[in-house]
């Protein structure tokens, strides 16, 4: 059987890989992963649905998660994501994936390309978003908490920093014409 020198061309679902939309709380995570998730025609996951009762709990009441809160957190999620990719192709997810040590543990659940994206937000602009979100369990007095816990993804991460400043379905565009 001849070997062809030009193989077919490789869909982006056919190798796998995921998209995670990442920030502090209000930031525009949920809204953006949506978006991508229509465009790229695949599963969005929520991350804010992996956390334990007793962490939306803790939350609730005003007290920031621990690392130790997290990790579990993070697996539960990491699996979900490996699991849709392996069962789509390609999966978005939003989650804050504050510090490095959370992305790297999500790489390393996931198996796949991860590809992160940091919504930037102004600290003014985050706390009127989340005064316009009654109901959710996330307090605007833990915001300062997690702007103080953020690691921004270094440049060998390989993620995309966008400056939500713009439209979401501005953020959307540069953020499809990022991944390609």
């Amino acid at each position: 059987m001849p070997i062809s020198a030009d193989p077919a061309p490789v869909s982006p679902k056919a190798v796998g890989r995921a998209v995670i939309v990442m920030g502090v709380s209000g930031c525009g995570k949920s809204t953006l992963g949506a978006m991508l998730a229509q465009a790229l025609d695949c599963p969005f996951l929520e991350g804010d649905s992996y956390h334990s009762a007793a962490a939306v709990e803790k939350m609730r009441g005003g007290e920031a998660l621990t690392d130790e809160d997290r990790w579990p957190w993070l697996d539960r999620l990491g699996a979900a994501i490996a699991g849709t990719v392996a069962a789509q192709g390609v999966a978005v997810a939003a989650c804050s994936a504050l510090k490095r040590a959370y992305r790297d543990r999500l790489r390393a659940a996931i198996g796949v390309p991860v590809h992160f994206i940091l919504l930037d937000n102004d600290r003014d602009e985050l706390l009127a978003r989340l005064g316009n979100r009654p109901g959710h369990y996330m307090p605007a007095s833990l915001l300062d908490s997690q702007l103080a816990t953020l690691e921004p993804p270094l440049p060998e991460e390989g993620a995309m920093i966008l400056t939500t400043n713009v439209p979401a379905s501005e953020l959307r565009d540069r953020a499809l014409a990022w991944l390609g």
